[in-house]
């Protein structure tokens, strides 16, 4: 499948669950709470105003979280989905600065304007080759000191460890309450998911130039990676 083809699927998916998503995440995320709340704790900056960007901000729960922690933050969301965008723009009403971008994030730029750049769930859905241009990128994007939050899934280090993932992830979500079509809804759009291992991301992360990459937490193959722009930057 090429790139194109690839994000329209991704878009059209989405579009197809947005109206239920945030009702289905915390079954589909097993450790839904460890996860977010570690991913907001790292969001530590010095801006009682910050700026953020979210890639793949969806209904921009990851961001509503921050804006509980930065009341006064400017925030740009950027999905590929305009139905997801839709139930974000909803969650924010009036209550927030918030710009809207129905567009692939993959080469957007924005040189040295965040203090913050975060993504949930969404990355893990590109090539190794479009990883390493959004962590690239965000680099780049990034105001010397500014911070990186991903928190996304990872494969498996080995097949063995891969299929642990897998099947622990699967009992878990069977168990959930989920009904029958949204649990087959889930496992289809699990064919959209393009993984790379953790390790081999954080060392791209390093190669970049952020430093203090690491990986904060973990749970299976649920992650939250972490990197800081050098303040000389």
């Amino acid at each position: 499948m090429g790139c194109l083809e690839s994000r329209q699927e991704i878009s059209s998916k989405f579009n197809e669950v947005a109206h239920a998503y945030d009702q289905q995440r915390r079954k589909l995320i097993p450790c839904f709470d460890d996860f977010y709340d570690t991913a907001v704790s790292l969001a530590d900056v010095s801006a009682s105003s910050p700026h953020i960007l979210d890639l793949g901000a969806g209904t921009g729960l990851f961001s509503s979280m921050l804006l509980r922690r930065y009341p006064k933050a400017k925030f740009t969301l950027i999905d590929l989905s305009p139905k997801m965008l839709e139930i974000a723009k909803s969650r924010f009403h009036e209550s927030a600065d918030v710009t809207y971008l129905v567009e692939d994030y993959t080469n957007f730029a924005a040189p040295g304007k965040f203090d913050l750049i975060i993504s949930a769930l969404s990355i893990h859905h590109l090539s190794d080759t479009g990883k390493r241009t959004i962590y690239r990128n965000a680099y780049a994007n990034l105001k010397p000191g500014g911070i990186l939050i991903n928190a996304d899934q990872v494969l498996g280090a080995t097949p063995f460890i891969e299929s642990l993932y897998t099947n622990n992830w699967k009992s878990k979500v069977e168990a959930s309450g989920l009904a029958r079509d949204e649990l087959d809804s889930a496992y289809e759009r699990t064919r959209l998911d393009r993984m790379s291992a953790l390790e081999t991301q954080i060392n791209w992360l390093k190669e970049i130039g952020f430093s203090d990459a690491d990986c904060v937490y973990k749970n299976f193959n649920f992650v939250v990676m972490f990197g800081r722009k050098r303040s000389g930057g």
